[in-house]
């Protein structure tokens, strides 16, 4: 596939210049950039919209995560903010309750938990963080509609503003973007898909004073749900059969309201808030990775280069640590304005294994344990022999340390 080009070219209103030019505020792309403008490399970030703020939007800090902030000194000050603690990966199940992962038994770990917390705060603490260096420049609100090329090489990006249209000349660009990366399209980068058997409906039912503070999921007889606390709401995630959207809808809200009072008798009292389909929110599960995450002038990170399943919530831990891999090995060479195509690629020899095993991981889980528990038409039961293997503390400590940490976690270089 040949990459996009367009032609005629707009007018430009004004060309800018930086080193590395980073196209997408998530946390891959605010990630590298705050790391990269500490070392005083110029550093541009675009996100095309105008704030962070998305509905539903994956919520969680992994410790590993944490252990990278505390490496640059701000895991104290991120944890100043309002959040919650996951210390259990747990699920009722009609046997009782399963810990599936127990954070609490990391020996070692600084930070023994998922911290939970609202991803436009994390996001703009990061970009708060970033300003306080001259060289970091973020634009909202940046669409960007153009690579640039030369002679074979990515020179930057053309994108169109609040006032116009821009160009960005750059030593590197960075797609961070996102798993429609309009900087994958653009590159001519086709992702190898998976189509995992699920997909999720996300809506928000009121939480109590008196409620639980941990997240917890629960599996009933052809209806799994994932509850999530954010502070005065609960965020549940239904999961459904993939592609059963339209059937759910046929059969109505009130099915919907039924299945979960149903499966959580302690909501019953306020599932009658679920009164329009515009409440739900539908998350197409995908798993895909590209194969080749670079071009000369080019790195693809993130949900660019590898678009997880929600299975461990894994996501954001994966995206920062690819970040974190990105600074460590381009950095020295930025400092001077060159990037070679050999470093580009050393960022996804490292990074690939790790991501390829979790998405491993992700596929067993959905296909042994999601997709069953969603064609069973009792309730779904864990067998006896798994129960007593998860009561072994150890053997909590394993999926804990899969979650948390992965493959090969990333740490940050020191100058």
């Amino acid at each position: 596939m040949q990459p996009e080009t367009k032609s005629p070219k707009h007018e430009i209103k004004e060309v800018q210049e930086t080193t590395c030019c980073i196209v997408g505020g998530g946390p891959a792309g605010t990630v590298l950039a705050l790391l990269l403008a500490r070392q005083d490399i110029p550093v541009m970030l675009l996100e095309a919209h105008m704030d962070f703020d998305r509905e539903f939007r994956g919520d969680t800090i992994h410790p590993s995560v944490m252990e990278i902030m505390g490496e640059i000194g701000l895991a104290d000050k991120l944890l100043q903010l309002s959040h919650t603690e996951m210390h259990h990966v747990s699920a009722q199940t009609p046997q009782g309750i399963v810990t599936v992962a127990d954070f609490d038994l990391l020996k070692g770990s600084k930070y023994p938990y998922v911290t939970i917390m609202p991803q436009v705060e994390f996001l703009n603490f990061i970009t708060e963080e970033a300003r306080r260096y001259p060289c970091f420049q973020q634009v909202m609100g940046a669409q960007v509609d153009e690579l640039l090329e030369e002679d074979g090489v990515i020179r930057g990006v053309r994108y169109r503003g609040q006032d116009g249209w821009y160009e960005v000349r750059a030593a590197l660009t960075v797609g961070a973007d996102g798993r429609f990366s309009r900087v994958r399209k653009l590159a001519g980068f086709e992702p190898i898909k998976t189509s995992p058997p699920m997909d999720v409906l996300w809506f928000r039912l009121t939480r109590k004073p008196d409620d639980p503070e941990e997240p917890f999921g629960r599996f009933g007889d052809g209806v799994i749900l994932v509850v999530i606390n954010r502070f005065d709401y609960w965020q549940l995630g239904y999961v459904i059969p993939k592609g059963g959207y339209q059937q759910i809808r046929a059969a109505g809200l009130e099915w919907i309201r039924e299945n979960v009072a149903r499966l959580m008798p302690e909501f019953a009292d306020r599932v009658d808030e679920l009164k329009e389909w515009k409440q739900i929110s539908v998350l197409s599960v995908e798993s895909s990775r590209t194969p080749r995450w670079y071009r000369p002038g080019l790195l693809l990170i993130g949900d660019a280069a590898h678009v997880m399943s929600p299975v461990g919530g894994v996501g954001i831990n994966y995206a920062i640590q690819d970040a974190v891999v990105a600074a460590n090995i381009l950095s020295g060479r930025l400092k001077y304005g060159i990037v070679s195509q050999k470093a580009l690629a050393e960022v996804q020899r490292q990074r690939e294994l790790p991501t390829r095993f979790i998405q491993r991981l992700q596929s067993f889980a959905q296909q042994a344990v999601l997709a069953p528990a969603l064609k069973a038409r009792q309730p779904f039961t864990i067998p006896r022999w798994v129960r007593m293997l998860l009561s072994i503390p150890f053997v909590r400590t394993v999926p804990a340390r899969i979650i948390g940490y992965g493959l090969f976690p990333a740490h940050v270089k020191k100058a």
